[in-house]
């Protein structure tokens, strides 16, 4: 795929029913009402010049480059501007319209600096293409003009420059960041000559509320906004399509090159969950994959106290089997296993469970996205029948109700979060409950209509409380609930939520939450129009998970808020591909497509598309593993694209179970913090040199293409290839595609799914099969997966986790835009300006009580251990409650974290903490010790490089 430009139409598409028929340069043309005779011009292939309209905006009119004539009326009105009619004959070339446009592309030349010889938009600049198609030659007013030659760039980002000297005053920056991004950082400043684009009050762009999405960027016609890398590296001239492999939205992208050479990456507008929008992350921080620390060549070590030792490939290999083969020998075939990540495909992660279940021969297999999303599959494949949300993001556009729980999408989900700011611009009503003010709560044009600020841990009672509400109110849908649910399930839980105890008054003591609020909002979602909930892990990494997951299913039915567009129960999932990592049967309990290993047909078909025989026990989740390795019965592990020494709970335990293992094994781009505890490193890949598909948080399946050949010589799922067959198990495979009709001919709900079909419809959105052969945007309508909706009873028992005299604070964490995960990818690239290090946000009412200001480094202490920060002041946080981010190693948070988890699924209870703090000198005895132990490895490792 060799695209570098995408058709621009000039305006958004109209997404009316009724059809308009008109005519335009002698040619009838039939398109939606309410679609701009531009757009309906380039249509029929007749592209109308323009420097100010552009389709990712709304018309603005205010170039007069896009005039045209209507037979019957005067005038020349702006084509962007004037809507289709019905029978209206236009015309957009004639010797009048050709005279104005000359006249006024005259004005914009004589007051733009003409280098374009040596200007970085040379070849790629809107300006100089639209001179050439009116046929400006000459402009009589000279080129002097007052055009700010001296005007000074402002090259604070990181990522782009402003050179406010070849503005054109076009204002689709400033229209962008209002209209896509919803930030509002831009405006015009200065009148007449002295008009420019100023962020905030002339701000520079670093220091500005500028979120660094690159819609400003990618608006710009000119060289005004320009990435710094295509300064760097020149005009890129061919492009692949690809998919951001960050968070969850699952963005496509186009991988811009000068050869093998990435210049940037472009939002593509074609891309179903991003329509050509992006985050600071998926549109500029890729420079990860080039970064001086990646390993590119295997190393092998006997003990972890060794130095590292470059080897071959087959090497490598053969060590990792040899010490497999030797650990299941004296230690049975249950003491090795695998852990598969939600950064890598569907196809990597589906090789490594059925590496560890038909190579090794055991269950032992686990992933991240049980850390994170468990209870999600758990709760709705209880009540809903599938183990995945209801909606696609488009979906939010025609919510009337937004709820959003325990998720903070601006930060963790920016391109989504944009999408929903937008909903709620154009009237939809929003119910935020999040012990803090995200910025949700209140950012510009938008206002949460109400903030439940629970305690951590309570969601179960809050959301048992909205039901009781809906219930004793009579706001319940009963013909729905008549339709759709098991009457007995219903009657039962209904009897439940509106026994008094789970009244907003009663709960009041336990969440935190004014009785008053909790019914407004109630009211709100059950009467509102459609009603859509939005989560994340603020509802999953908790104890009761699970329940949670289920009350919430629980009210989207009661409501009749499940089954069309515009409502739903949506899980915002953190990482790129932690969906499909779970599609793929990465959990100790289940094959591909959420089966049990216990189920005898189920484990026949594997065992007949496999060639062996499989365990029909469970194997062990990963703080099994570790329990075991203490023990001295799990000895052997293989890790791909992982780091649970810095992403699990209860770090020293995660770490003392590594510690006691005999063979670790780490793929992934860098030494990370589990690489500490490794004995053998095998290099991994960047999405940059992958082939295979990632699947977000709306079920969308997606295509990731190599845009240039794996640096370390093998793709990801030829490493797991080369295992398997050294340890006697061959599996063959010659692409990617291959591995996918695997899946596809094994899980039902990936049926009808294949590259070909990916290439043909750009992305697919599973179950796809016989009945769904292009995929499910909507789950659930007309019934349920399970056929019956099936209430369930959520008592809230509170957690284990106690607040006392000891610990008197309660600790939730979280993530925040810049940054991502555990940080290895972002903190490698200038994202690291925003946010150089984890502070503890406290309120002041607690720092004042701890003679704690702002700036100063504290103390963070739990039951499970004890670090180090430096305190953020602030009321975004209630009283009672400190919140951190954990993307630098060196804050160590998960060494707080206890080993409290959810009932159901063992997901780590990440959110619920008691803490104290107090007044520190600085790092922690614990961090001098990580800090030491770490710049050894990074010591030896340079030590074995040289």
């Amino acid at each position: 795929m060799s695209l570098i430009h995408e058709i621009d139409y000039g305006t958004p598409l109209s997404k009316a029913e009724k059809m308009v028929t008109l005519t335009i340069d002698g040619e009838r043309i039939t398109v939606p009402e309410g679609t701009s005779i531009m757009r309906a011009a380039m249509d029929a292939g007749n592209a109308i010049p323009k420097l100010c309209a552009t389709d990712s905006v709304e018309a603005y009119g205010s170039c007069r480059l896009c005039l045209i004539e209507i037979e019957g009326r005067n005038g020349t009105p702006a084509s962007c501007t004037t809507p289709v009619q019905e029978g209206i004959v236009v015309k957009t070339q004639t010797p009048r319209l050709k005279q104005l446009r000359k006249g006024v592309m005259e004005l914009y030349i004589s007051d733009h600096p003409l280098d374009c010889l040596t200007c970085s938009a040379n070849g790629d600049c809107e300006l100089q293409e639209q001179a050439g198609v009116v046929g400006l030659r000459e402009v009589r007013y000279g080129y002097e003009g007052d055009n700010h030659i001296v005007s000074k760039k402002d090259e604070s980002n990181p990522y782009f420059t402003y050179d406010p000297s070849k503005c054109i005053v076009c204002s689709r920056c400033v229209r962008a960041c209002e209209e896509v991004q919803g930030t509002f950082a831009l405006t015009i400043s200065g009148r007449g000559f002295e008009s420019r684009v100023s962020p905030g009050m002339n701000e520079a762009f670093i220091t500005s509320e500028c979120v660094s999405c690159g819609a400003c960027v990618q608006a710009c016609p000119t060289a005004t906004l320009m990435e710094k890398s295509v300064i760097d590296i020149g005009t890129p001239e061919h492009s692949k399509v690809t998919t951001c492999a960050y968070c969850g939205v699952g963005c496509t992208f186009k991988a811009e090159m000068r050869g093998d050479e990435l210049v940037r990456m472009v939002p593509y507008k074609d891309g179903k969950a991003n329509h050509g929008h992006s985050c600071v992350k998926g549109r500029f921080a890729y420079g990860y994959a080039q970064h001086r620390d990646r390993i590119l060549k295997p190393m092998i070590r006997a003990k972890i106290t060794d130095p590292w030792r470059e080897v071959s490939w087959e090497e490598a290999i053969e060590y990792t089997a040899s010490e497999f083969k030797r650990i299941q020998a004296k230690h049975g075939r249950s003491s090795i296993g695998g852990i598969t990540s939600s950064r890598c495909t569907n196809e990597e992660t589906y090789l490594v469970q059925k590496l560890v279940r038909a190579g090794f021969g055991n269950n032992n297999v686990d992933t991240c996205a049980r850390v994170c999303h468990s209870p999600t599959g758990y709760g709705l494949k209880t009540t809903f029948g599938t183990s995945a949300g209801t909606q696609d993001f488009d979906s939010v556009d025609y919510s009337d109700v937004i709820f959003v729980i325990g998720a903070n999408p601006t930060d963790g989900h920016p391109v989504f979060g944009s999408r929903m700011k937008k909903r709620l611009r154009q009237g939809a009503r929003l119910i935020v409950a999040d012990p803090r003010r995200i910025d949700l709560v209140k950012s510009p044009h938008i206002r949460a209509d109400h903030h439940l600020p629970l305690k951590p841990g309570t969601n179960v009672a809050l959301v048992t409380a909205l039901a009781h509400v809906i219930v004793t109110e009579d706001l319940v849908d009963h013909a729905f609930v008549r339709e759709r649910a098991y009457l007995d399930t219903f009657n039962d839980w209904a009897a439940f939520v509106a026994e008094e105890r789970h009244s907003p008054e009663a709960t009041e003591l336990v969440t935190g939450v004014p009785a008053n609020l909790v019914r407004e909002a109630a009211r709100l979602y059950a009467t509102g129009g459609n009603a859509a909930i939005y989560y994340g892990l603020g509802v999953t990494e908790h104890s009761q998970g699970s329940t949670t997951v289920m009350a919430i299913a629980n009210l989207a039915m009661a409501t009749g808020n499940i089954g069309r567009e515009g409502v739903g129960v949506n899980p915002l999932r953190g990482q790129n591909n932690v969906q499909g990592s779970c599609d793929m049967g990465s959990f100790p309990h289940e094959y591909p497509g959420y089966r049990h290993v216990s189920q005898d047909d189920t484990r026949e078909l594997f065992e007949k598309l496999w060639g062996v025989p499989l365990d029909p026990e469970p194997g062990l989740r990963i703080p099994n593993m570790l329990d075991a390795a203490v023990d001295g019965t799990f000895l052997g592990l293989y890790v791909q694209g992982e780091d649970i020494a810095q992403s699990d709970p209860d770090a020293k335990h995660v770490i003392g179970g590594l510690k006691a293992m005999e063979c670790v094994v780490v793929q992934d781009l860098f030494l990370n913090e589990t690489a500490n505890y490794a004995h053998i490193f095998l290099p991994g890949c960047s999405f940059l040199e992958k082939d295979g598909t990632f699947t977000n948080a709306e079920r969308r399946i997606q295509r990731i293409r190599k845009v240039m050949a794996p640096k370390n010589g093998y793709a990801d799922w030829e490493v797991t290839l080369m295992i398997a067959k050294a340890m006697g198990y061959e599996m063959d495979y010659n692409h990617p595609s291959e591995i996918m009709d695997e899946i596809a001919g094994a899980t039902p709900s990936f049926s009808g799914v294949s590259f070909a079909k990916l290439e043909t419809l750009g992305s697919i959105q599973w179950p796809c099969n016989e009945e769904a052969p292009e995929g499910t945007p909507t789950m659930h309508i007309g019934e349920f997966v399970r056929g019956k909706g099936n209430f369930v009873i959520t008592e809230y028992v509170g957690t284990d986790e106690k607040v006392g005299p000891r610990f008197p604070l309660l600790l939730t964490t979280g993530r925040i835009l810049s940054q991502y995960n555990v940080g290895a990818q972002t903190r490698r690239t200038e994202n690291s300006r925003w946010h150089e290090e984890d502070r503890l946000e406290i309120h002041p009412i607690d720092a004042e009580d701890r003679g704690v200001r702002d700036g100063d480094w504290v103390m963070l202490r739990s039951r499970a251990g004890e670090t180090s920060l430096r305190a953020l002041i602030t009321d975004r946080v209630a009283p009672g409650v400190v919140y951190t981010t954990f993307h630098h190693p060196n804050t160590q948070a998960n060494v707080i974290t206890t080993d409290f988890s959810d009932w159901a699924t063992n997901c780590p209870e990440y959110k619920v903490t008691a803490v104290q703090i107090s007044p520190s000198n600085g790092p922690s005895a614990w961090q001098e010790e990580y800090e030491e132990h770490s710049q050894l490895s990074r010591r030896i490792t340079a030590e074995a490089a040289e």
